[in-house]
């Protein structure tokens, strides 16, 4: 029995739960500041963490682009001030083999006149009495080609079909004073309407996801013996008048179908939150030369935008490099500042040319916010981490105190034990 009562004994002295220390039960002025000073830690700490619990962070990722047979959409917005729509065309080819010529789908050509104010919405294609003179002819009027390529209908009704038909066979349009369509329409006096015009083409062309060009030239173009080739006599012809100086007011990359129309406010919210700008929006470009060359390389990465809905938004950002090149110079091994020396070909049309390639990587933006447990785990961190600092503080000033008054009451003492001291050796 003696044995379990020791034990029992033993077992009730021992308390779970520590005691209070001394200085914990001790009122003190020093103790209420620390308190105040350490509960406006824990809020303040624990305000910052619920803000930084709430804040939406952008993780970004770098994967490869696995996207297979899909196609880009390139809106533009470009003013060409001294060439004219007539003069105008787009042209487009990639390394897979795709040509195509004079693009009109999904472009709009705007005359301009010499002020640079929109002349005509529509970008005639000199057909503005097409509808009168066919009344005069007949419906069985079959006009000749004069020695162009005729088109599936055999007939060339219209002094436009007759161009295109030159175009086919690889001839220069040069004498439209000579065919009867042209002189019905009036042809030659309508180009010298717009010979000092310039025009503003806006729109989207759709280009396959692999390395490829398109260009802004002069004339009609053709294939001939597999090379491709420009109609510049018309463009030359103006005796100096026109060059290809450009503003760029809009040139971006997009998914295919996204043109000037479908462009979405949350795509552009997305560049902005991102970064995100066309650096050839607001390029400008001037030459006093007919003959010459504008050409820029562009490097077009695909990014996404990945929101905490779930919602994807699917972007593109470019980086780009300029060239420009006088064609009218032939210098042959002329050395620069440092002593290099540069040649260039004699090859080459005036125009505006966008090289572009297609980058296999992929850049994902992601939106993402601290997990519920890690700010309660914070919390409880900041909690226990102020009380903790601020006990070891107190108890460090309580401490320091006794220690002070302690040595005050011996030194005091002392002065009594002295009397008494010398009382005793008296």
């Amino acid at each position: 029995m003696g044995r379990n009562t020791g034990l029992f004994g033993a077992v009730s002295s021992i308390d779970a739960f520590g005691k209070t220390m001394e200085d914990v039960k001790i009122k003190t002025r020093t103790g209420a500041l620390l308190t105040m000073l350490s509960l406006s830690l824990i809020f303040s700490f624990t305000f910052m963490e619920f803000v930084d619990y709430r804040r939406i962070r952008l993780e970004p990722s770098l994967v490869v682009d696995k996207s297979r047979g899909e196609r880009l959409s390139v809106e533009m917005n470009i003013t060409f001030a001294r060439v004219p729509c007539y003069l105008l065309s787009i042209d487009l080819m990639d390394i897979s083999g795709e040509h195509q010529n004079d693009l009109t789908h999904n472009i709009e050509k705007i005359r301009l006149d010499e002020q640079g104010r929109v002349k005509d919405l529509h970008s005639t294609n000199l057909q503005g009495d097409l509808e009168r003179v066919a009344a005069v002819r007949g419906k069985d009027y079959c006009g000749s080609c004069y020695g162009g390529v005729p088109p599936s209908s055999g007939c060339c009704n219209n002094c436009d079909e007759v161009r295109e038909s030159y175009v086919r066979k690889g001839w220069s349009f040069t004498s439209p004073d000579g065919i009867e369509q042209c002189v019905e329409e009036h042809w030659s006096e309508k180009i010298a309407a717009q010979n000092m015009e310039g025009c503003r083409v806006t729109g989207a062309i759709h280009v396959n996801k692999v390395p490829g060009a398109f260009h802004f030239s002069p004339g009609r173009s053709f294939q001939q013996n597999a090379v491709h080739v420009h109609d510049l006599v018309p463009y030359l012809k103006s005796g100096g008048h026109h060059d290809f100086g450009h503003e760029i007011h809009r040139f971006s990359f997009g998914p295919e179908g996204q043109g000037v129309s479908t462009i979405t406010k949350k795509m552009i919210e997305v560049k902005k939150k991102l970064g995100i700008f066309d650096p050839l929006q607001g390029v400008k470009a001037h030459t006093e030369e007919s003959q010459y060359m504008f050409q820029y390389f562009v490097k077009v990465v695909a990014t996404q935008y990945h929101a905490l809905t779930g919602e994807i938004t699917p972007s593109h950002q470019y980086s780009v490099t300029s060239y420009e090149r006088d064609l009218t110079s032939h210098d042959q091994g002329k050395k620069d500042a440092q002593g290099h020396t540069a040649s260039h070909g004699s090859a080459g049309i005036p125009g505006v040319f966008f090289n572009y390639e297609i980058s296999p990587m992929l850049v994902i933006h992601t939106e993402e916010r601290q997990s519920f447990a890690h700010f309660l785990t914070s919390t409880m961190a900041i909690v226990g981490g102020v009380l903790t600092v601020f006990q070891i503080i107190d108890s460090a000033i309580f401490s320091g105190r006794r220690v002070l008054t302690g040595k005050k009451g011996d030194s005091s003492s002392g002065d009594g034990g002295y009397g008494g001291l010398n009382g005793k050796l008296l």
